[in-house]
């Protein structure tokens, strides 16, 4: 299977999302996976129309916010070629998304199992590889049923942020920086253990600018070489 990995434009509190807009035009970066998930109807409204200023926008997968989508957004999407959706699990009420149940996938939670009922209404899993991992460590059993699901289910998107490093912690302390906040190349490391499961679409969910995920993006694919 052919794999593309994109950077990730992410919205959680400890990332500038107006200024990867910026590193966009800066680096000419065209294609990427989009996050609108923590912000309110106005700030995406100003996100979007700051993303309708780059020339040949391509968003291949989005991080759909269950709360208060609105089907003008899934149109801008759509327009803007999406292939591929995620929600979390439990957000499947949403009626808009009806008409999109063949590109929607379910990401698996660290501490809780996806009901397989809820899988069977979209088209599969996203998988956030490092909440299975956490799973394999704190919670083995979600961590099994989460295997049996990947192996049973389409696997139509996924999710690759960083897994901290015990020798990373007083600076990622210091720092203030959050789980989705990359210190070291190692913490993605992990992923080796999952290369088979990997879709095409793999996105970068970290809060880093674009520039250093750009040094990340090189970095997994010369571990998808291996």
């Amino acid at each position: 299977m052919k794999h593309e990995i994109l950077l990730g434009l992410t919205t959680t509190p400890g990332s500038d999302w107006h200024a990867k807009v910026e590193e966009m035009k800066k680096f000419g970066i065209t294609r990427i996976a989009l996050f609108p998930t923590f912000l309110k109807i106005t700030q995406r409204r100003k996100l979007y129309a700051m993303l309708d200023e780059i020339e040949g926008l391509i968003i291949p997968h989005v991080h759909l916010r269950g709360e208060d989508m609105e089907e003008w957004e899934m149109q801008w999407f759509e327009k803007h070629k999406a292939q591929v959706y995620n929600i979390h699990m439990g957000e499947r009420h949403i009626e808009l998304l009806d008409k999109y149940n063949n590109k929607v996938y379910i990401e698996n939670h660290p501490h809780r199992a996806i009901p397989e009922n809820q899988l069977n209404e979209v088209a599969g899993m996203c998988l956030d590889f490092q909440h299975w991992q956490l799973a394999k460590k704190f919670r083995p059993s979600v961590a099994e049923k989460t295997e049996k699901c990947a192996k049973a289910f389409a696997i139509g998107c996924c999710h690759v942020s960083p897994l901290p490093k015990l020798k990373n912690t007083l600076f990622r302390f210091l720092k203030k920086a959050g789980s989705h906040y990359l210190i070291s190349m190692d913490e993605v490391d992990y992923i080796e253990k999952f290369l088979q499961y990997l879709p095409e679409y793999i996105s970068i969910e970290m809060e880093n600018s674009f520039e250093q995920q750009l040094e990340v993006k090189t970095y997994l694919e010369n571990i998808l070489k291996k």
